[in-house]
């Protein structure tokens, strides 16, 4: 019986920092604290699955340099239960990192990344026979260099690995990164006849699909289901999951569609955005990993997400899943 989630891709360290404003160019603004957490969206799932006290083993993949921010990474796997055997090794590169600037007013993020040792992630080092897990689960797609790179076949390394996880009887996930590149649609539709589940945002969607999902810069459901339908025509096997601040869309390939709305939640509550859409889709693997229904997972998710804004960093709000969902009653949605 396979059990457990293999999360690869970007492996990161983040750098929060919480500014008193957004500075025009050239201006000054006041940092008015830092803190160093875990970053990349393989490592916030694995971690925030963690805080939630999942029972089946968690294993990550990803490449890291030989330098203290990777150490840090090692270590910080360990001490959540995180498997680390499959990780590999720079010997070019530093551990990729990030400088994330939160204006504490309104929790708005912006990313300083440097993509670092995650650039040289690459088909030959995802090897599947040895793990026995149920989920791989592969993110960014966009972020990940030499994965993302077309080759002279007109597919992806990351389309071949996700291909090979399938044909090694995994359920394949992939999450997207909100990159504004040229290549975005033909980069990603590579990967998407290998997906069984595609995590993404409205911008996202739209970068894919070229369905416009907002109305007023604000999503819309509707438009969101529609470009749902596109990536599933585009390939994606079981269900596409849309998320943005207000709830979630969710579409299968057999034509069932759900809105999940978001909790709640007091101004005051918030302390960041960051992680969110990773505590989000930590939710829903879990659901996936314990054959939930997917109304169900899309409960989990937005009260993951919700606990995930409470604090500035990406996992350290995390609970588990009890408390989670407990945060219903608490908020409302």
């Amino acid at each position: 019986m396979r059990k457990g989630i293999l999360a690869a891709g970007n492996f990161i360290v983040d750098t929060v920092k919480i500014i008193d404003t957004w500075p025009t160019q050239d201006s000054l603004c006041n940092i008015l604290s830092q803190s160093s957490s875990n970053g990349g969206g393989p490592y916030n799932i694995l971690k925030d699955l963690a805080m939630m006290k999942a029972d089946f083993p968690l294993y990550g993949l990803g490449c890291i340099g030989n330098d203290a921010w990777g150490k840090y990474i090692l270590d910080d796997c360990k001490k959540h239960g995180i498997d680390t055997r499959l990780m590999v090794f720079s010997v070019q590169k530093p551990t990729s990192y990030t400088d994330v600037m939160t204006v504490k007013t309104d929790g708005r993020r912006t990313f300083f990344h440097n993509r670092g040792a995650n650039a040289e992630l690459n088909v030959e080092h995802f090897s599947f026979e040895n793990i026995n897990a149920k989920i791989f689960h592969l993110a960014y797609l966009m972020l990940l260099d030499a994965l993302d790179s077309i080759n002279e076949s007109g597919t992806t390394g990351a389309a071949i690995v996700l291909q090979k996880a399938k044909s090694n009887g995994f359920i394949t996930t992939a999450d997207v990164v909100s990159e504004n590149s040229g290549k975005f649609k033909e980069t990603v539709a590579c990967s998407l006849p290998y997906i069984d589940y595609l995590f993404v945002n409205e911008y996202e969607a739209e970068k894919i699909t070229g369905i416009s999902t907002t109305i007023n810069h604000q999503p819309d459901v509707a438009a969101c289901e529609k470009a749902c339908e596109n990536l599933l025509q585009m390939g994606v096997n079981q269900w596409v999951v849309l998320h943005f601040p207000a709830g979630a869309v969710a579409v299968s390939k057999s034509g069932e569609k759900l809105f999940q709305k978001s909790l709640q939640l007091p101004k005051e509550y918030v302390k960041g955005t960051v992680g969110a859409g990773d505590a989000f889709a930590a939710g829903v693997l879990y659901g996936i990993h314990e054959n939930w229904a997917m109304a169900k997972c899309l409960q989990l998710a937005v009260c993951t997400a919700a606990a995930c804004l409470s604090e500035p960093t990406c996992s350290d709000g995390l609970l588990t899943v009890e408390q989670c969902l407990a945060l219903v009653g608490k908020f409302g949605r």
